[in-house]
């Protein structure tokens, strides 16, 4: 089982992306092999995720910067896979985001618990077949969404229609009080 895991982490550190071109130009400028480096520094995270001051700020960087980054680069390509990647991230992301937030005073006392989340995030952004929010879209967002598809269009549309009337009284409001001081002066 370890020589599994060891072989696709081999493999992994081969691959041709962002990540590993920049482990490629550390080995080549201090000379330590890029599966040290990247051993060293999934460690140093670890531990700082496990024990440090501002692990939260930590954890939502490496959920938020990488995937941002990819993000960009899926629009600019001309792939359509890519963009349906990265989409289904960001709606699994937001529906973690949105349950977390009512959930993260009391998690967050838990210990390891960034780190939990930490990889909880890595596994929804990986490039593997089994990607978390690949299958958390499949089998969690998308069933509830399908469910109340119908509820969820008719409370966006009623909220939609709430805020163009508030904008428009608004825009009213501020013309009106702008007439009534230029009157006045």
């Amino acid at each position: 089982m370890f020589a599994h895991l060891h072989n696709r982490y081999e493999a992994l550190l081969n691959e041709n992306n962002f990540v590993t071109d920049l482990l490629a130009t550390v080995e080549e400028k201090t000379g330590i092999q890029k599966k040290y480096v990247a051993s060293g520094v999934v460690s140093l995270i670890s531990l700082y995720l496990s024990f440090g001051y501002g692990a939260s700020l930590l954890c939502n960087l490496i959920g938020f910067v990488y995937p941002a980054y990819l993000s960009i680069k899926a629009i600019e390509s001309k792939k359509k896979e890519d963009d349906t990647q990265w989409l289904t991230y960001w709606v699994v992301y937001g529906f973690f985001s949105v349950t977390e937030a009512f959930s993260d005073i009391f998690l967050s006392w838990f210990p390891f618990y960034y780190a939990g989340k930490c990889l909880f995030l890595v596994w929804c952004m990986a490039p593997v077949t089994w990607n978390g929010s690949a299958i958390l879209y499949s089998r969690v967002v998308r069933p509830v969404f399908l469910r109340h598809q119908a509820t969820l269009d008719s409370v966006v549309s009623n909220l939609s229609d709430k805020a163009k009337n508030m904008a428009d009284t608004v825009t009213k409001e501020a013309v009106n009080q702008a007439l009534k001081n230029d009157k006045n002066q």
